[in-house]
C-alpha cells in the first residue's frame, strides 16, 4: 500500500464512533482503508502529489451508517411502480392508482405498495375504493409494512377468495359482518393473491436494487442486512439479483442477506439454506454475503397479529381472546435455532410482541445450551413490547436489540390503532431503547424501509427524542414525547446506526473511523451534536465514500 493517500478530508469534524468515540478535524484514505486519523496539520502533511484533497469546510464526517433491518430490493422496485409511499390518506392513493393504471393499459395486473393503516377508519382499507378505480384487472397493493395487502374483487376471484375460504394458519382474511371478504389480507393470507402477480422479471429486479442503493447512499448509508432474501408475499427473491450484481461490480453496498426461513416447513429445510449461502459465497463478488437467517415470528400490532401474552382489548377496551399469531411453533422455533446456530448462521428474528420476544430468546436460550456462545451474533428486530423481565435476558444471551426507531413516537398508528389496543400497563413497555442500553445490550439500527423512511437522521431524532417532528404529522406543534425515560443519548443513538450495525453484519473492518479500518464514510452537513435536537431529521449527507470510492456526491 503506497504511503501517500489517495483522499484526504479536511477542516471538518471526525467522530469516531466506536466504544469511546473522539473527534478529529482530517483523515487520510490510502486505497480502501483509513491510513490516518488526526489534526489538519498532522493529515496535511501526508498529502502527495497524487492525493484527491476534499476541504470539508467545518462539515461532520462519521462512519458510513449501516441499516440492520431493511428491504432494498423490495423497495427499489415500489419506487419504479405505483407507489403510494408519499401520500397520506385515501383519496390520494385513489389519484395515484387511477393514474398509474391509465399510464400503463398495457399491464395484466396494477401492482404497487405503500398504503397505511392510518389513511382509513379502523386501519382497514375497503375493497370497493379500489374496485371503483381500477374495475377492470386485478389490483393488489401491500401496505407499507409489509404485513398486510390491499386487493380488488378481480383479484379476490380470480385467486378463488370468497365467503368459504379458510384462513391459513399463519394469517387472515379480513372479512365484513356478512362473511364476504373485504379485500385486506393479512399476514400468511397475502400469498393467496400475491402469488399469482405477475413475477418481476431479472431486469425489473436489478433496476430496482440499483434505484435503492443510490438512495441509500444518499442518505450515508454504506451497508445493510437485507432482512428478507427469499420469495414471500408476491415479493420477489432477491438473492440471485444481488449475486449478479455483487459479481458485475454494481453492488456498491456491504450486504449481508437474511435467507428466509420458510415457516410451512421444518429443520429439514436447513440443507437448501446452507446451498443459498454457498450460491452467495461461491458469486465472484465480494460485497454480498448471505450467512443469517430471518425468521418470522410473529406479526404487526396494527392486524393484531403481533404475538402477545396477554390478549388485546376490544374497542370497548376489555380483553378479547385474540393474542396474535406465533408464526413458527415455539418448540419447532427451540429446535431450528439449535441446528441453524450450530450450522453457523446468524439468526435474524421479527420479533414485536412480548411473546414473540420471549419465544425468540428461549430458542436462543436452548441453542446456548446446546452449543454454548458460538459469536453468531443473533439478533431480535423490531421490539415494540417486550416484558420487563426479559431486558437482561438479551446480554445473558448475547442478542442484539436491532432497534428500528422511527416508530417509537406518538403519531396516528400508535396513538389511534396501537394504544387503545394494547392498553395503558402494556403500552408503557414500548420500544424500551433506554432499559435495553443501561442493561448492556448490544443496540444495532433498522429502519425497515420500504415500512418507514431509511434516513438515519429521522431514526436518530426520533431514537433522542421520543417524537416526530410536526411537519412530518402536518401538525402545527410535536406531539407530547413517547415515553421519553427510554431515550437514547445522540451519542448511543449515533452508535447503534454505524458500530452497532456494522457489528452485527459481521463488518467488523466498518463502522469506526480509524487507521486500518475501512474507509466507509458519511459526510452530514452540519454537526449534529450542536443542532437543537428538535432538527435532528433536517440534518443531511452532503458525501458518502464506501472503501474510499464516492458513491454520492451533493449538488
Amino acid at each position: 500500500m503506497s504511503a501517500t493517500p489517495d483522499l484526504v478530508l479536511l477542516n471538518g469534524t471526525v467522530w469516531t464512533a466506536g466504544p469511546a468515540p473522539t473527534r478529529a478535524s482530517a483523515l487520510a484514505v490510502t486505497g480502501d482503508r483509513i491510513t490516518a486519523v488526526g489534526s489538519d496539520r498532522q493529515v496535511r502533511e501526508l498529502v502527495g502529489a497524487g492525493t484527491e484533497v476534499v476541504d470539508l469546510d467545518g462539515r461532520f464526517a462519521l462512519p458510513g451508517f449501516t441499516d440492520a433491518h431493511v428491504h432494498p430490493v423490495i423497495a427499489g422496485i415500489g419506487m419504479l411502480g405505483c407507489d403510494l409511499s408519499g401520500a397520506r390518506d385515501a383519496n390520494a392513493y385513489r389519484r395515484i392508482i387511477r393514474g398509474y393504471a391509465d399510464a400503463h393499459p398495457e399491464e395484466e395486473w396494477i401492482v404497487g405498495s405503500g398504503w397505511s393503516f392510518d389513511a382509513f377508519p379502523g386501519g382497514l382499507p375497503p375493497r370497493g375504493l379500489l374496485d371503483d378505480v381500477v374495475p377492470d384487472r386485478p389490483a393488489y397493493f401491500p401496505v407499507r409494512d409489509g404485513h398486510s395487502a390491499w386487493a380488488n374483487a378481480r383479484a379476490l376471484t380470480l385467486a378463488g377468495i370468497d365467503r368459504e375460504t379458510p384462513d391459513p394458519a399463519d394469517g387472515r382474511i379480513e372479512r365484513g359482518p356478512d362473511g364476504e371478504p373485504t379485500g385486506v389480507l393479512h399476514e400468511g393470507a397475502m400469498g393467496l393473491v400475491g402469488d399469482r402477480t405477475p413475477p418481476v422479471t431479472a431486469a425489473r429486479a436489478r433496476a430496482g436494487l440499483l434505484a435503492a442503493q443510490a438512495h441509500l447512499h444518499s442518505l450515508g448509508i454504506t451497508g445493510w442486512q437485507d432482512a428478507l432474501v427469499g420469495a414471500y408475499g408476491g415479493y420477489p427473491d432477491p438473492l440471485d439479483t444481488y449475486v449478479a450484481a455483487d459479481a458485475e461490480g454494481s453492488l456498491t453496498a456491504r450486504v449481508r442477506g437474511a435467507l428466509w426461513w420458510d415457516r410451512e416447513a421444518g429443520p429439514e429445510q436447513i440443507e437448501s439454506l446452507l446451498a443459498r449461502r454457498a450460491r452467495a459465497a461461491a458469486g465472484g463478488g465480494s460485497r454480498f454475503t448471505a450467512g443469517s437467517v430471518k425468521i418470522m415470528q410473529d406479526g404487526v400490532v396494527e392486524n393484531f397479529s403481533a404475538a402477545m401474552l396477554e390478549p388485546y382489548l376490544d374497542s370497548c377496551g376489555c380483553p378479547g381472546d385474540n393474542r396474535g399469531l406465533s408464526m413458527v411453533d415455539p418448540a419447532m422455533l427451540r429446535v431450528a435455532a439449535v441446528r441453524l446456530d450450530a450450522e453457523g448462521f446468524q439468526i435474524h428474528f421479527h420479533a414485536l410482541g412480548d411473546r414473540a420476544v420471549r419465544e425468540a430468546l428461549d430458542s436462543l436460550e436452548a441453542a446456548v445450551a446446546a452449543n454454548g456462545h458460538t459469536g453468531n451474533r443473533h439478533h431480535l428486530a423490531h421490539l415494540q413490547v417486550v416484558h420487563p423481565d426479559d431486558i437482561a435476558r438479551f446480554r445473558t444471551l448475547r442478542a442484539t436489540a436491532n432497534i428500528q426507531p422511527l416508530w417509537a413516537a406518538h403519531e396516528p398508528a400508535m396513538d389511534d390503532l396501537t394504544l387503545p389496543f394494547l392498553g395503558a400497563a402494556r403500552g408503557a413497555l414500548q420500544y424500551p431503547f433506554g432499559a435495553l442500553h443501561a442493561a448492556g445490550v448490544t443496540l444495532a439500527a433498522g429502519s425497515d424501509w420500504f415500512v418507514s423512511s431509511p434516513d438515519p437522521m429521522h431514526g436518530i431524532h426520533v431514537a433522542v427524542n421520543r417524537q416526530v417532528w410536526p411537519e412530518e404529522l402536518g401538525e402545527p406543534e410535536p406531539r407530547p414525547p413517547f415515553l421519553p425515560h427510554q431515550r437514547l443519548t445522540l451519542t448511543d443513538a449515533l452508535t447503534a446506526y454505524t458500530a452497532g450495525s456494522a457489528w452485527v453484519n459481521h463488518q467488523d473492518e466498518a463502522g469506526v473511523l480509524a487507521p486500518g479500518r475501512l474507509a466507509d464514510i458519511a459526510v452530514l452537513d452540519r454537526d449534529p451534536f450542536s443542532v437543537d435536537p428538535g432538527r435532528l431529521h433536517a440534518v443531511r449527507c452532503v458525501r458518502t465514500y464506501v472503501g474510499g470510492v464516492p458513491v454520492h456526491a451533493a449538488d
